[in-house]
């Protein structure tokens, strides 16, 4: 659509408008790890790692002797601080353990390296390492806490001096180790760079396995696409691995995402292996978000005759299908018999049933499916009570929506946004004025932000009580929040301007709106146009309505309409 500028409009109508270093050096990255380090905790699985010498590093102090640092009552204390979250006060005792003599244990350091990561302290984090190193005998599970937890923090280079720290250290990476920085560059869509860590994970006389494949395949199917990534899948079987569930769920969830229905279909109809329940819910939520009955009956058929009974998941699939569908009686009957099979449906059934009948109008219906979900154990969420109110409001039942909301802190659902939203635009509307902006109040005092929706409803409510400058007072305020307006919230007040008559305050309404870059819409033009038209300048409205066209600013079949309303009879 063509955007107007303002000057055309002025003459059109005659008018005046008035880095930190991490290990000893280490650039910032960004790579996320995705892939946890497996077996970190163990401490019976830690003496089968292999390694080719001992990292530790001899001390030339002259302290008398070394304590052994699993003394009961050191290691509960830091295992303590540990479990606790105290991670800085675990560091600090550990340095005075080591400053009298006692020798680091590398599993709660490990775990110490982790929490301080999870607490975004790398620096505090490579200290323990450094300690370790200096006072104790670190593992590659020490050196792979740090790998990953570099990962997680976007630091990929420093990961990569850690790694090569650990092989000078005489450690060998271990599959694991590769698993990590594949699933973090995986993660930054560095694909090519993570096929790289695969070559040299193989350089050095690892075997890649299920999870490294897996790893691989997932974010093949992103960047690659999924012709790539069965490559890999048949890669992954010449070597003699076998894809887990998780490898074929990926597998299938990819190709849904990518709209490959039918392919997904048929390849967990065509697997060698009888398809998990899991798989076949993928591909049955696939067809039927495309609406296709006829093809989720045969997959179900195909399901029961493998010997995979429908469960919980899929039921709530179907139900969910069918509300969407506008079929929420079929979606009803199949909840009763779910139930008739021994199945009890969690929120995730009730959820589309409860919005379904808000939708239809039929509220106390869905109050009743609130309550049964209650009674079978299942909390409404505030989406649930947001979704009740809602439909509350629009049947002119605004008291009761509003008893709702009063009680929502005391059912353990602190209203949200959406909700002072709703009571917000239910109570102006119903003419209560002074409680609406009282909910403004409260929601701000209550640490809840407004969000776009609140100020176009505010700005909305003002404009229709003939308050346009307080409404174009909060479009400003709008523009300096972290909520900028969009063309619905300049339409607005174009509308409110149009209606008072003021015109060449809606032109520099508009001039404010495409100096910010907000592209005005088919809508904005038409208010301008009738606006001027009922503000007694027809001949005006019709060249102006004439120019828009032919400027394909606004189409042929909305220019007549607007010839054939009165605006344009003088």
């Amino acid at each position: 659509m063509t955007t107007v500028s303002t000057e055309f409009l002025s003459n059109t109508l005659s008018l005046r408008t008035n880095s930190k270093r991490a290990w000893r050096q280490n650039p910032n990255t960004v790579i996320t790890c995705r892939i946890p380090v497996l077996n970190e905790d163990n401490p019976s699985k830690r003496k089968n790692n292999n390694y080719k010498g001992n990292a530790r590093v001899s001390s030339s102090d002259t302290r008398p002797r070394h304590y052994d640092f699993r003394d009961i009552h050191h290691v509960k204390a830091l295992n303590r601080l540990c479990k606790t979250g105290k991670y800085t006060e675990a560091l600090y005792f550990l340095e005075q353990m080591v400053k009298k003599g006692y020798k680091p244990d590398v599993i709660l350091c490990t775990k110490l390296i982790k929490g301080l990561f999870t607490s975004k302290k790398a620096d505090k984090a490579v200290r323990v390492m450094e300690i370790l190193e200096q006072h104790g005998d670190p593992d590659a599970f020490a050196y792979n806490a740090v790998i990953s937890g570099f990962c997680r923090s976007d630091r990929f280079d420093a990961a990569n001096e850690v790694l090569l720290r650990m092989k000078k250290s005489g450690f060998s990476p271990d599959v694991v180790t590769y698993n990590i920085l594949i699933g973090s560059l995986c993660a930054r869509g560095k694909l090519d760079l993570a096929l790289k860590v695969m070559d040299q994970l193989m350089k050095d006389n690892y075997n890649p396995t299920v999870i490294t494949f897996t790893i691989l395949i997932e974010a093949t199917i992103i960047h690659g696409g999924i012709d790539e990534a069965m490559k890999l899948l048949d890669e992954m079987m010449s070597r003699g691995l076998q894809p887990d569930m998780y490898t074929y769920n990926v597998i299938v969830k990819g190709m849904c995402k990518q709209g490959l229905v039918d392919r997904a279909f048929e390849f967990v109809c065509n697997l060698s292996t009888t398809p998990s329940l899991n798989l076949y819910n993928l591909v049955l939520k696939g067809v039927l978000n495309e609406g296709r009955w006829e093809a989720g009956e045969r997959l179900m058929s195909d399901m029961m005759v493998k010997g995979c009974e429908p469960n919980v998941v899929t039921y709530s699939v179907l139900i969910n299908s069918l509300c969407r569908d506008g079929k929420a009686g079929e979606a009803v009957d199949l909840l009763k018999v779910m139930k008739e099979k021994g199945l009890s449906p969690d929120a995730y059934c009730y959820d589309p049933l409860i919005s379904a009948f808000c939708k239809e109008g039929k509220v106390d219906l869905a109050i009743g499916f609130v309550d049964e979900m209650m009674s079978a154990g299942w909390l409404p969420d505030i989406v649930n009570y947001n979704t009740i109110m809602g439909s509350l409001c629009r049947k002119g039942r605004g008291d009761e929506a509003l008893s709702i909301f009063k009680k929502l802190d005391e059912v353990g659902c602190p209203p949200n946004v959406s909700s002072y939203n709703t009571m917000l635009g239910a109570l102006w509307s119903g003419g209560d004025k002074i409680r609406a902006l009282g909910m403004v109040l409260e929601m701000l005092n209550n640490g809840v932000d407004p969000d776009r929706i609140t100020y176009n409803s505010l700005i909305s409510c003002l404009c229709r009580e003939g308050m346009v400058d307080e409404a174009i007072g909060l479009l400003v305020d709008m523009e300096r929040s972290e909520w900028q307006p969009t063309v619905i919230s300049y339409n607005i007040v174009l509308l409110g301007l149009c209606k008072a008559h003021r015109i060449v305050d809606a032109i520099e309404v508009l001039a404010v709106m495409i100096d910010k870059g907000c592209q005005p819409n088919e809508t904005t033009y038409t208010l301008l146009v009738e606006g001027v038209g009922y503000a007694g300048w027809p001949s005006d409205a019709v060249e102006l309505a004439k120019s828009l066209a032919s400027m394909n600013a606004i189409s042929q079949n909305l220019f007549r309409r607007l010839n054939k309303q009165n605006l344009f009879r003088t």
